[in-house]
């Protein structure tokens, strides 16, 4: 029987995504996604705590990443290399399994007002995560706090990037760290 297969989180994950494009989000219940994926409903709450958690699962696990990575960057980086550390620490999580569901959880995630505010929620967690990280390398408030904004900024188009043209996230991360900071220095200009 179907259910017994190994890779249940990704059926269920195919699945749901699957009914949220073809009825909708607010229209799909957690037993057609089951069903869809050949298993009980269940075993879709063994992997996700509600069907929110097929489109933004791993969020907590992320921001642990994003930490570390600010915590184990070089004891003499600034702010924004400790940030970039971070950014690169998470492309592992970045697979080309993600990358093909990525435009139909972008497209679901565009279409619900309780999802897109999810997702911005999502992106606050990242930066309060990176600056509280931040601050613990001794950084002080509002440079933590900016560096950790434009840490999500950076994450956000280098997400974008990445879906669009695949590649290595780490690289393109550094990039577009890169691009960030760039346009924050062309802010000043001549007065």
């Amino acid at each position: 029987m179907g259910r017994w297969e190994p890779d249940a989180r990704e059926r269920l994950v195919r699945a749901a995504l699957d009914l949220f494009g073809e009825q909708g989000y607010d229209n799909t219940a957690v037993a057609q996604i089951a069903e869809r994926a050949g298993l009980t409903k269940s075993t879709f709450f063994r992997h996700f705590r509600d069907k929110r958690e097929v489109l933004f699962g791993g969020q907590d696990e992320l921001a642990e990443v994003l930490t570390t990575g600010i915590t184990e960057a070089p004891e003499g980086a600034g702010p924004l290399a400790a940030v970039g550390a971070a950014l690169v620490a998470v492309s592992a999580w970045f697979t080309d399994e993600q990358r093909a569901y990525g435009p139909q959880r972008r497209a679901v995630i565009a279409g619900n007002d309780e999802l897109r505010e999810r997702a911005a929620l999502k992106m606050v967690g990242f930066a309060v995560a990176m600056t509280d990280a931040l601050k613990r390398r001794g950084v002080a408030e509002l440079e933590a706090s900016v560096a950790a904004e434009l840490g999500v900024l950076a994450f956000q188009r280098a997400y974008d990037t990445w879906l669009e043209a695949g590649g290595d996230f780490g690289g393109i991360t550094r990039r577009t760290l890169r691009d960030v900071r760039e346009a924050v220095s062309s802010l000043e200009g001549a007065e």
